[in-house]
């Protein structure tokens, strides 16, 4: 498969473990494996940074995406607290994945797991204007549920 090249470095603590992939032909995210040298524990209610022993070099103009993994939300109610997170182009420190578990049961992560995906993304820069006013549409300040169910 061709695509965009993006450099990564292990960490020592990541020597060891498969470098991200992407699982199946189709899939969007590369699946990121956690890098801890023995299990974490997370209770429920609570969460914590759970390294991926990796760094990447994003070329300018993209970010990768951090996002939970279906099956772990689905099975054990464990997702990515700020999702999706952003790992900027120009970052160059370790990929982290904050997991929080809103299950009923501690969920332990052993080394290797696939705790996140990581989906790489252009970026559309912006330049903001301040303006006196803004064109009107038809929804108007409409938000948050006005359309009915």
């Amino acid at each position: 498969m061709s695509g965009l090249r993006i450099p990564v470095v292990l960490l020592p603590h990541g020597r060891g473990l498969p470098l991200p992939a992407h699982a199946t032909a189709g899939s969007a995210g590369l699946d990121l494996p956690a890098a801890v040298s023995e299990p974490v524990v997370i209770p429920p209610g609570e969460w914590r940074l759970i390294p991926t022993g990796l760094t990447i070099q994003l070329p300018p103009g993209y970010e990768a995406q951090i996002r939970p993994r279906s099956g772990l939300a689905l099975k054990h109610g464990v997702t990515v607290l700020n999702a999706p997170g952003t790992v900027d182009s120009d970052y160059r420190g370790e990929v982290g994945v904050i997991l929080i578990n809103l299950g009923r049961e501690p969920f332990g992560v052993a080394r290797g797991e696939r705790i996140a995906q990581m989906v790489v993304a252009p970026v559309t820069r912006v330049l903001l204007v301040a303006e006196a006013g803004l064109n009107a549409t038809d929804r108007g300040a409409g938000g948050f549920g006005h359309t009915g169910l």
